[in-house]
């Protein structure tokens, strides 16, 4: 037997809900709350399986915090987030506490139930949507870390003419100005600019200006 806590604001909508799992053989509703403090307190108090989680109650993500409060207090249960929300920054969000599965409500009522029979089973079926958005941020961070440890790697092996360079190069100068800052040649600057290119793999000064910011590492030059 499954047992199940619903989180749910609308009333109508979770006594609905209730009415569905309970009706099932292998399923039943040991508990329901209208609020993400309530159903913190239900699942610390009542043994489940799963939590059915609204994310949108008493505030627009009081099912995202009590799924982390459920998560950090080490509560053995699953949550399961069943709401109208589907953005993708919602979706990052609310996976990144942990949850078992994210379920867009409106879908009919046997692939909900498949859905948290899937997840009882250790094989949660997630919708092929929410796949691919955890995907691709899954994919991005592993492309943002290569990146920063390739960056990190080759700063390392920078002179501090090129360091130098780099600081001004965030600083938006042009090759003129930098060449008066440094007192030296244009053409000694062109130089350094395409070792430096050479060292990062890149084709341009701005890719390199670009990805030093969204890795976060431009204090590395800049506080020098």
């Amino acid at each position: 037997m499954i047992s199940i806590l619903i989180a749910e604001d609308l009333e109508l909508l979770r006594e609905d809900m209730a009415e569905l799992l309970n009706a099932q053989p292998d399923m039943q509703v040991v508990g329901t709350a209208s609020t993400g403090a309530k159903i913190l307190e239900l699942a610390k108090n009542v043994k489940s399986d799963v939590v059915l989680m609204d994310i949108e109650m008493e505030s627009l993500s009081a099912g995202i915090m009590a799924a982390e409060a459920i998560r950090d207090a080490g509560i053995d249960t699953r949550v399961v987030y069943l709401t109208a929300h589907e953005t993708e920054k919602t979706i990052l969000t609310a996976m990144a506490t942990g949850a078992a599965d994210y379920i867009v409500k409106g879908c009919p009522d046997a692939e909900l139930l498949e859905h948290i029979r899937s997840v009882y089973a250790g094989h949660p079926m997630m919708d092929s949507r929410i796949q691919e958005v955890v995907l691709e941020e899954y994919n991005r961070l592993r492309r943002s870390e290569k990146s920063l440890l390739f960056f990190i790697n080759n700063v390392s092996q920078l002179t501090a003419a090129e360091r130098e360079l780099v600081k001004l190069l965030l600083q938006d100068k042009k090759v003129k100005e930098i060449a008066a800052i440094r007192c030296v040649e244009v053409v000694t600057v062109k130089t350094q600019i395409k070792g430096l290119l050479h060292k990062f793999g890149c084709s341009r000064t701005k890719e390199i200006v670009q990805m030093i910011r969204e890795l976060n590492i431009s204090h590395l030059f800049l506080n020098e």
